[in-house]
């Protein structure tokens, strides 16, 4: 079992999260049940997949999660190209976000080939 909240990739997210709250506060309000709540939930299961998945009691089950976690920053990131594309987010904001999510992405990824063997 993993301490979720040592990992770095964990706390990272978590910030990642608010940042995503926080920029889609912005988006037009007849987005709020189309790409802001799923750009929201996406960022959302990238840091608490990661927090489940620590708390199982093998590493295999563990490498599952982080798959999960990993799968929802892909799809996060899509998701920030397209707020891009119509013009929610600037394209300054785009490169800063997008920078920050593949951070996030390679340290699971190492943490992943690494640590959970």
């Amino acid at each position: 079992m993993h301490r979720y909240r040592d990992l770095k990739f964990w706390t990272e997210s978590k910030n990642f999260s608010v940042d995503i709250y926080r920029i889609t506060i912005l988006f037009p309000s007849e987005e709020k049940f189309g790409i802001v709540d799923q750009m929201r939930r996406a960022a959302v299961s990238v840091a608490s997949n990661i927090a489940e998945g620590s708390s199982r009691n093998s590493n295999n089950e563990f490498k599952r999660f982080l798959s999960f976690s990993m799968g929802s920053a892909y799809e996060l990131e899509t998701q920030l190209e397209i707020s891009r594309d119509l013009e929610f987010i600037s394209n300054e904001e785009y490169e800063r976000l997008t920078s920050q999510l593949t951070s996030i992405i390679k340290q699971m990824a190492k943490f992943r080939s690494n640590c959970l063997q």
